[in-house]
């Protein structure tokens, strides 16, 4: 029996995320009706100066659940799922030039109404381009980290990353300990950095070769660095430790824009690129990857909460002091 209304988690800052009750979303022709049974809180979520723009809305787009009503003929009731809130289009010049993640459609469409609330309603286009069936073996929790893990498929695919290279990741929060554990599985040698000594620790437990301190980065002629670290410095530190045709990604942001080091990035012909979200082809990469166990990311989830304590998740998530993965319970 599915209720008239549900609970929601309704973001207005960091410090303010309310719960409320709203209406369970009706589907139309061709959608389906998603029980949310764990939602995954994102670090850009509590990217305050970014999300607070388009604020009161309800977040969350790292779900797994149940469909529990379909009207579809493609997938039934019962049947265990994630969802992806991005979808391309495959029309666009950008779509068929292979660069989903730069489509429109992708970057206006979601479902309804966030992750965190008790259902979502996804859209008929979603559900013909971003439903994926969650292995038998595959735990709900699990199941929220197929999207964290395909952003970092992709930006590895962007970069090119492969067996032989010396990759710098900076930052040793949840994004860059699953970047640690792409590049290790293509062969790399990764080096991490972090301001935590704990952090440190994980680090090397995921497969870093070596990790440091920044303050005791030693020289590096890196051929890849990944800014996985909101941090200033940092930037700074990927330019200077960036061999000569190296990339430099921002997988993560500032806050302010960064300054280009123009001479050295010409004289040593670097580049510097981004990469944002994740294509079906990732996401499918990153459901074998957790699926076969070549990429474990059970002992990333540090906290499971339920929707009532969404508040303490986004101050974990911010603080990033006890926490790595923190996923909500529905």
């Amino acid at each position: 029996m599915i209720p008239k209304t549900m609970l929601v988690a309704v973001y207005y800052c960091n410090h303010d995320v309310r719960l409320e009750e709203r209406p369970v979303p009706a589907i139309g022709k061709g959608e389906i009706l998603v029980k949310v049974k764990a939602s995954g809180i994102c670090g850009t979520d509590v990217m305050e100066w970014y999300r607070i723009k388009k604020a009161p809305r309800i977040l969350g787009h790292e779900i797994s659940g149940d469909i529990v009503q379909s009207d579809s003929p493609k997938y039934k009731i019962g049947q265990r799922v994630f969802v992806s809130h991005h979808v391309p289009c495959y029309q666009c010049k950008h779509c068929k030039n292979g660069n989903h993640t730069a489509c429109e459609t992708l970057h206006t469409g979601n479902f309804d109404p966030g992750g965190y609330s008790e259902f979502i309603r996804v859209p008929k286009i979603n559900v013909e381009r971003g439903v994926y069936v969650l292995p038998k073996k595959m735990s709900y929790e699990e199941g929220t980290m197929i999207e964290p893990l395909a952003c970092a498929v992709r930006g590895q695919r962007v970069t090119g990353i492969k067996k032989g290279q010396l990759v710098l990741i900076l930052g040793s929060g949840i994004s860059g300990l699953l970047n640690i554990r792409i590049a290790k599985s293509r062969g790399a040698k990764v080096i991490t950095t972090d301001m935590d000594e704990a952090r440190l620790k994980i680090a090397k437990d995921c497969g870093a070769d070596e990790v440091y301190k920044p303050t005791a980065l030693p020289p590096l002629k890196a051929d890849r660095a990944i800014l996985c670290t909101g941090a200033m410095p940092a930037v700074k530190q990927a330019f200077q430790s960036l061999d000569r045709k190296g990339t430099l990604l921002l997988f993560a942001i500032p806050e302010t824009d960064i300054q280009i080091p123009t001479v050295d990035v010409w004289r040593n012909e670097m580049t510097v690129t981004s990469s944002y979200g994740a294509a079906p082809e990732d996401l499918e990469e990153a459901i074998k990857l957790i699926g076969s166990g070549k990429i474990p990311v059970r002992d990333l989830i540090t906290h499971k909460l339920p929707l009532e304590k969404v508040q303490e998740g986004f101050r974990l998530v911010a603080e990033a002091k006890q926490s790595l993965k923190v996923v909500l319970l529905p």
